[in-house]
């Protein structure tokens, strides 16, 4: 299946891609199905199971899951509005839906959180249903949020078969694995971002694709800019106070003096990193990059890029972008993006990953080279669990996007000095993650049950 370098960079809000946004669209798709439906509803109830039931408070599952009711999506959210439709719902126990006519839903009865046994096709499950007004179900569906912000029913899972896996691809570089990535690369002569920019236009034109990048990447800029001017303390009740905006000012003071330690560049990219992240855990506008909890890592290299490396143009941030997703996407296609699923090595990891093979591919790598800064990224960063405190994304969500950024570059620095020969494939380091995750244990896979989540004061 061809994932499009806008299905690998979304826009939407924090302060989680699959527990926030994920529950927002699928509440918009079951308004959708309730509009093209004979019957008429009443009333509304969502029942979260697994990690959105375990971590869902932490996230704002409750709060997106009655935005997504009331019509509210990502992609165009208006945090003033959802304020005041989630203070209407609180009063009148009533959601008011375009298109529709208003339902009861009550917070306390019809917004269920189910601690027992996840749904079985993914950690990240949930029901909606639709009431009549003797309280029988007239409508349900089921909908799993795996990772990203991508959304699936029961059935959609159900009807990705291996013939479907295997149907010939539209595209005219259908590459499913990073060794077809390097064969097709050999043959036509074209760069990564080269085939990956010829796919994509299959799907659109010229101009819309490279609107869409730099819409992509002004969106990355100008939350990292809102990270790196805000201060106080983020939401939730762990009292984590901002930390970029100190950290940016005080390297902004030593900037230019004979006596700043090279090892100082390490801070400025944590600091980018911090500064995105910090408005995802307070709810701002970010890009799922590929994922809410791993958000700042792709910007943060591009920023470092940018504004520290003397031969970086921002002509280039396309091929970056292009990069960065045709990795994330055999990485999604043969692994997974969601911290559920597979613990954070597949959120901060794959993160690292594509912005490993973004940074090479812009300071002149070769497919191979690219490939290798790929695996090195991924490859340490195995086995690495998500256990967020409290079911924030904060502790240790935010700090580890600045270190997987510091990774990423360190990865592409380090295949940029041989030949793109190396003895770990990027598709073993990214089966090898499939299997660690599948066989982590659950408190390590964004329950808050184990690791860091139970061994840190929570409040």
């Amino acid at each position: 299946m061809f994932l499009s370098v806008f299905d690998m960079f979304k826009i939407g809000v924090g302060p989680s891609s699959s527990h926030t946004m994920g529950p927002m669209v699928a509440g918009a798709r079951f308004l959708d199905t309730l509009r093209s439906s004979p019957f008429v509803a009443h009333g509304l109830r969502v029942r979260l199971h697994g990690s959105l039931a375990f971590t869902g408070k932490g996230h704002a599952t409750d709060r997106a899951s009655i935005l997504g009711l009331a019509g509210f999506t990502p992609e165009d959210y208006d945090r003033d509005a959802a304020d005041a439709a989630l203070a209407a719902n609180a009063r009148d126990k009533r959601l008011c839906p375009p298109g529709l006519a208003p339902m009861v839903f009550d917070p306390e009865t019809d917004l269920i959180f189910d601690y027992g046994p996840p749904l079985p096709a993914h950690a990240n499950g949930m029901v909606i249903s639709a009431l009549d007004a003797q309280g029988d179900v007239v409508l349900q569906e089921v909908y799993y949020s795996i990772g990203g912000g991508f959304v699936r029913t029961q059935a959609e899972l159900d009807a990705v078969t291996d013939a479907a896996r295997d149907a010939p691809s539209p595209v005219p570089f259908p590459f499913r694995t990073a060794e077809e990535m390097l064969a097709m690369a050999q043959s036509s002569g074209l760069s990564i971002a080269q085939m990956k920019r010829r796919n994509e236009l299959r799907f659109r034109d010229v101009a819309t694709l490279d609107a869409g990048l730099a819409k992509i990447w002004a969106a990355m800029r100008d939350c990292m800019e809102r990270g790196l001017t805000t201060d106080g303390e983020l939401p939730g009740g762990l009292h984590v106070k901002r930390r970029a905006r100190a950290i940016h000012e005080s390297l902004r003071v030593d900037w230019g003096r004979n006596l700043t330690p090279p090892h100082q560049i390490n801070d400025w990219i944590s600091a980018y990193a911090m500064a995105v992240n910090e408005e995802n855990a307070a709810g701002g506008q970010v890009v799922t990059a590929p994922t809410n909890g791993a958000a700042g890592v792709v910007p943060a290299v591009i920023r470092y890029w940018l504004d520290h490396v003397p031969s970086a143009s921002a002509a280039k941030i396309p091929d970056f972008l292009l990069t960065a997703a045709a990795v994330g996407g055999l990485i999604k296609t043969n692994a997974s993006i969601s911290g559920a699923e597979c613990g954070c090595q597949a959120e901060v990891g794959s993160a690292a990953a594509m912005a490993a093979a973004g940074m090479a591919a812009v300071l002149g790598g070769t497919p191979a080279q690219i490939e290798n800064a790929a695996e090195i990224a991924l490859e340490h960063h195995l086995g690495m669990t998500c256990d967020p405190v409290k079911g924030l994304v904060q502790v240790p969500c935010i700090e580890r996007n600045g270190l997987g950024a510091i990774k990423a570059i360190s990865a592409a620095s380090l295949a940029l000095r041989g030949d793109g020969t190396h003895f770990v494939p990027l598709d073993a380091a990214i089966e090898t993650m499939r299997q660690t995750g599948r066989d982590m244990h659950e408190h390590y896979k964004e329950t808050s049950l184990g690791g860091l989540a139970v061994n840190v004061p929570n409040c």
